[in-house]
């Protein structure tokens, strides 16, 4: 391949050798199911303790779940998925000039995961930007198309503002008081990715991106409503989650989970490609500040289990995920008391 990202334009009419997965790591495509009963949470009902016991369950037993009513307004996401769909369309020359793969810079376009270390690529593209202060981030994004900062400015508040919220109602399903979680997790940092994965020749022997969690502590994605996707392991089984109108998929993270003290579930997630379609979708992160110490309240090491995992701060759990392979052993494993 001539240019080092796969959105340009051309169609292959075969997998490149560097992306098709051993036969051991395929994604058994027929064998995946749709999951039946996602958990679908209505953030506009009135009853708060029923949306709290809501959350419970799903991060207990799923990790993840969708959100409607969410206060996020359908313009903001609609005009977000059109941008997001015409930088991809820009000529690769344009696109290039923003090309990188050192995973430090903070405004980047790439491809696969990390392309220097990995010995199988993905099928996808990706711009990833910082967002949070955007007063410091948003003037080194995009400048083509020509709305851009403005419309993905809009998107990032909105979305901030869902996370935060949801940060509290988690607390509170644990138990907490609801400021509980945003004390520890401090001025949380907030990236983007805009994933794009072109149709794909042989989705069948590749992955968008193979089966991973989440090194942050909460992520809000938005899912492309015409192609499906997203799966999640349920069961010790990998199931479709079909996109949701008007709604949001939420994923606990590594973070919540070792805060959790195990209780909630980092899930475990990847996402498949089309043969006929390409797939866009946007995945908000919110992390905690670099300084934060993940460590579980007293309450909920209280009852004899004691800590699962040891204290660490955000910044040795990130260092740590970015410097081994996305499809390793869960990054939280290496953190075990």
């Amino acid at each position: 391949m001539d240019t080092k990202v796969i959105s340009t334009g051309i169609r292959y009419s075969s997998l490149p050798e560097s992306y098709v997965r051993p036969e051991s790591e395929r994604p058994n495509l027929s064998q995946v199911v749709e999951c039946e009963n996602v958990p679908v949470i209505d953030l506009g009902f009135g009853d708060r303790s029923s949306v709290v016991q809501q959350i419970g369950d799903a991060c207990t037993n799923y990790g993840f779940f969708q959100v409607i009513n969410h206060g996020v307004c359908k313009e903001a996401v609609e005009q977000m998925l059109v941008m997001g769909n015409e930088f991809f369309r820009l000529p690769v020359e344009e696109k290039m000039k923003l090309y990188s793969d050192d995973p430090s810079k903070t405004m980047r376009l790439s491809t696969s995961f990390n392309v220097k270390k990995e010995k199988v690529h993905n099928w996808r593209d990706y711009l990833r930007l910082h967002c949070y202060p955007l007063e410091k981030y948003a003037p080194e994004w995009p400048s083509n198309p020509p709305s851009f900062k403005e419309i993905v400015s809009n998107y990032c508040i909105e979305v901030r503002k869902l996370g935060l919220r949801l940060q509290e109602l988690i607390a509170e399903s644990l138990g907490l008081d609801k400021e509980y979680i945003k004390r520890v997790l401090g001025e949380q940092g907030q990236h983007m990715a805009v994933n794009y994965y072109p149709p794909c020749p042989q989705p069948e022997l590749t992955y968008g991106l193979p089966g991973h969690t989440d090194p942050n502590a909460l992520t809000i994605l938005l899912q492309d409503l015409q192609v499906a996707g997203l799966q999640v392991l349920k069961d010790d089984k990998w199931v479709a989650v079909k996109p949701h109108p008007n709604a949001f998929v939420i994923n606990i993270g590594d973070q919540l989970q070792a805060l959790s003290n195990g209780r909630y579930r980092s899930v475990w997630h990847r996402a498949i490609v089309n043969a006929d379609k390409a797939r866009l979708s946007v995945a908000s992160f919110l992390c905690p500040c670099d300084d934060a110490l993940i460590s579980p309240p007293k309450a909920l090491t209280d009852d004899g289990t004691g800590a699962v995992y040891k204290n660490f701060t955000y910044a040795e759990y990130y260092n740590k995920f970015w410097s081994r392979n996305l499809d390793q052993e869960h990054c939280l494993e290496l953190f075990k008391n």
